[in-house]
């Protein structure tokens, strides 16, 4: 697993314990005791504690470089979305890191190395990996290295994807946006939100491992397709 994350995030460990973890969804953890080789808090949770934060401050930094004058509501709507799961997703697809992960059997048969969730959670536990490794300098050359097309393709400040639809939909008399969770499927540990969106006949799908994920989807899926 080291030499696998080594090369996905173009980072060399000193600790062979930390891509291992990193890599590490619970479901494999599943049945196994301490005893057996596999600690308590083996699974890759912790390390995205860690890396949620880090990923925070970084963003933080680089944004106030990148556009000195703009004031802090810009600067948090061009945060909140290069740190949102869609783009971690994204991020974690290019490099490639779903398919390193270690998960049960049964959920890599059920396709739960490409769930958005399973894989913004692995980025950031990936980068949580490299700050206890070997600090802020090698974190932050990680994100600048990701995180530089989703920057990039960034030219003004976004707009939240639900906040932006109910605009849309008053501003034409609409009435506002109404979501539903219309299907909830998968195990208690990894439950997967099916929510629909609607404004008059149009209607959007999104899936997440949260009702309020999955909501922010649904909302980016139809606003996305909205006739201007």
């Amino acid at each position: 697993m080291g030499q696998a994350l080594d090369a996905i995030l173009g980072y060399r460990f000193t600790r062979s314990d930390l891509p291992r973890e990193a890599l590490t969804h619970r479901s494999a953890l599943q049945g196994k005791h301490p005893g057996s080789g596999a600690r308590k808090n083996g699974s890759n949770e912790r390390l995205e504690f860690i890396g949620d934060r880090v990923l925070g401050l970084l963003m933080a930094e680089w944004l106030a470089e990148r556009f000195p004058d703009e004031q802090e509501g810009d600067l948090g709507r061009r945060l909140a979305s290069l740190v949102s799961q869609p783009v971690l997703a994204r991020v974690a697809e290019t490099i490639g890191l779903g398919e390193a992960l270690s998960v049960a059997p049964g959920e890599a048969r059920a396709g739960i190395k490409r769930r958005a969730t399973v894989l913004a959670d692995a980025l950031e536990a990936a980068l949580g990996a490299i700050y206890l490794d070997g600090g802020l300098d090698p974190a932050r050359e990680f994100v600048r290295r990701a995180w530089e097309g989703a920057m990039v393709a960034q030219e003004a400040p976004p707009k939240d994807a639900k906040t932006a639809l109910q605009e849309w939909a008053q501003k034409r008399g609409l009435e506002l946006p109404a979501y539903t969770v219309s299907a909830r499927t998968g195990p208690a540990h990894a439950p997967v939100f099916v929510v629909t969106v609607s404004v008059g006949d149009l209607s959007g799908e999104g899936t997440a491992g949260s009702k309020r994920a999955a909501e922010q989807l649904a909302a980016e899926h139809l606003y996305g397709s909205l006739p201007p």
